[in-house]
């Protein structure tokens, strides 16, 4: 797995039998390319990322990565090539310095702190009592969620999958914090496949693709201009979305 292209054919799941939260949905998402998910909640657009990591098993279709099955590769390695960054990042009750070494454990110190400086998280770690050696707290409890989210980016960088997985987590923090963590994120992005989860429709303007998606089927798909431009579901939330408030 290197290029990161993704091929969902005719996939159908329901967390339960005879509930369909995915039908029969098929995409491609070429290596390299920037694809946004909207819509409502329930959607299906967080049900779609799970199984592509395979976080459950499809009932019908299959799922491709650069042309091999999913499920008939090693989840640890599927994952290998996957990095996610949700809502809420997951800290360890352990030190700044090993919760971005998660993201790879044979990294070097200097490739950490590289991780960081991208991540615009290296100045405030540096303020923090201890460093780099400062204890996170249980789930990160002794930092902000903008910081515990520039260390979950952080990991990500490190981690340097081909595939990036995002649920759009800037909603909950103020404007500054915000700005520098868009810029970590584009970062992030370069020379990868990207994925992400839109609530605020102005973060993923840049995207090469927006797919819509209703009743776990995508109903529209185009870039910003194409899907304003068409006049339907997504220029509904877009015009909704005046403030860019949450959906």
């Amino acid at each position: 797995m290197t290029h990161g292209e993704i091929i969902i054919d005719h996939v159908n799941f329901g967390y339960q039998s005879g509930d369909a939260v995915i039908n029969d949905l098929s995409i491609h998402i070429p290596g390299g390319s920037k694809v946004g998910l909207v819509g409502y909640s329930g959607a299906g657009k967080s049900t779609l990322v799970q199984l592509i990591m395979r976080l459950y098993d499809i009932h019908s279709g299959k799922i491709f990565i650069d042309q091999q099955d999913i499920s008939t590769i090693n989840k640890q390695s599927l994952r290998e090539n996957v990095a996610f960054i949700p809502q809420q990042p997951s800290l360890f009750h352990r030190t700044v310095y090993e919760n971005i070494l998660y993201g790879n454990i044979d990294a070097s110190y200097e490739d950490v702190i590289h991780a960081a400086q991208k991540a615009h998280a290296h100045e405030f770690i540096l303020n923090l009592p201890q460093g780099y050696n400062s204890p996170v707290g249980e789930r990160g409890v002794k930092l902000s969620g903008g910081q515990c989210q520039r260390i979950a980016i952080a990991r990500a960088i490190l981690k340097d999958a081909p595939i990036l997985i995002l649920d759009e987590a800037t909603s909950a923090l103020d404007s500054l914090t915000e700005k520098l963590i868009q810029e970590s994120l584009r970062t992030a992005m370069n020379h990868r496949t990207v994925i992400v989860i839109a609530h605020r429709l102005s973060t993923i303007l840049s995207m090469d693709n927006i797919l819509v998606m209703d009743n776990g089927k995508i109903i529209e798909m185009g870039n910003h201009q194409q899907l304003i431009d068409a006049r339907g579901f997504y220029k509904m939330l877009w015009d909704a979305q005046s403030g860019h408030s949450f959906i």
